[in-house]
């Protein structure tokens, strides 16, 4: 049986051996982070892997971030340590259902969470990420009427912002759903002066911004993606911080800031797809370069565009 040191020194053998390039999700576990070359959210990653001069990409993260980076680089060799790592929600929806309910709204513009299949893509008119979806949604014309999928939380809060009218899927991820108003309230009493960062899945997202926007006592609640996070962390002036989203990014916040102090909203929010990876799968699939994510062409060919849509719009 190895230890991590054995993993860790053949990792950084074989990534500089095969000049590979190791991607890593901020809901990763910390040694996995500590070894990336880049750790961030879904598109950053992807952005990354087609920006990079490597030809080999090993993506630390859930499937549907590996076919992402494969649609984007399709000349690219792209591996995932495990190929179970999946996404609950962007198993919410199939593309069967999805030509469904197009077929019910014929006329409607469908916009799809970057949490999605290659498949699921392919079907649709615009990818959004959790960072740019309210200005993707304001960029279509105001006549469309819009379907807005998977996630219901980040959907509500969109048309929250928005004002559209917009026909939103029932699927959640699993982890962020969980983080509720009961949770939300009985932590803010536990740290009165935290700013409360809110990824926009979770279950308490949209009454956590009319929250803020009424009532004085609540103005230190923000709405941010996993980048924006970072970025709010960077730029504030607070010393304390409540995260709610997956906990794994509390490593990467603490080693951005390591004098100001971060406490998740929940302990259990923890995604076991994500810690699916681990330093000895993740060494296994450099040495036998094994686990390759490839799109069939004309899945990725479809799905090509929403995604650049997606680019564009920031």
């Amino acid at each position: 049986m190895h230890n991590d040191n054995f993993f860790i020194n053949e990792i950084i053998r074989l990534r500089d051996q095969k000049k590979a390039v190791i991607l890593a999700h901020n809901y990763q576990i910390a040694e996995i982070q500590d070894l990336a070359d880049f750790v961030g959210d879904s598109l950053g990653l992807s952005q990354v892997a087609a920006k990079t001069e490597s030809n080999l990409i090993v993506f630390c993260g859930v499937h549907f971030m590996a076919e992402t980076a494969s649609i984007i680089s399709p000349d690219k060799k792209v591996l995932i340590p495990d190929l179970d790592a999946g996404c609950s929600l962007a198993s919410s929806i199939n593309a069967e259902q999805l030509a469904q309910w197009k077929s019910e709204h014929p006329e409607a513009v469908v916009v799809s969470y970057v949490n999605t299949s290659a498949e699921i893509k392919a079907l649709s008119d615009y990818c959004i990420t959790s960072s740019n979806a309210v200005k993707v949604v304001e960029s279509i014309p105001k006549e469309k009427k819009i379907l807005f999928l998977p996630d219901k939380f980040l959907g509500l809060y969109t048309q929250t912002v928005t004002g559209r009218e917009m026909e939103i899927w029932d699927g959640a991820c699993h982890v962020h759903e969980k983080i509720g108003e009961n949770i939300f309230d009985d932590v803010k009493h536990t740290h009165p002066n935290a700013e409360f960062l809110i990824h926009p899945e979770c279950g308490c997202s949209s009454s956590c911004m009319l929250k803020s926007q009424m009532y004085d006592d609540c103005k230190n609640i923000r709405i941010y993606s996993t980048e924006g996070m970072i970025n709010r962390v960077n730029e504030s002036d607070s010393d304390e911080f409540v995260i709610a989203t997956e906990k794994g990014i509390l490593h990467r916040l603490q080693k951005l800031a390591p004098e100001k102090k971060f406490y998740p909203a929940s302990e259990e929010a923890e995604c076991e797809y994500m810690k699916m990876i681990t330093l000895e799968n993740l060494y296994n699939c450099l040495l036998n370069e094994e686990f390759e994510v490839k799109v069939p062409h004309d899945i990725a060919e479809k799905a090509r565009l929403p995604i650049q849509r997606m680019l564009e719009i920031v």
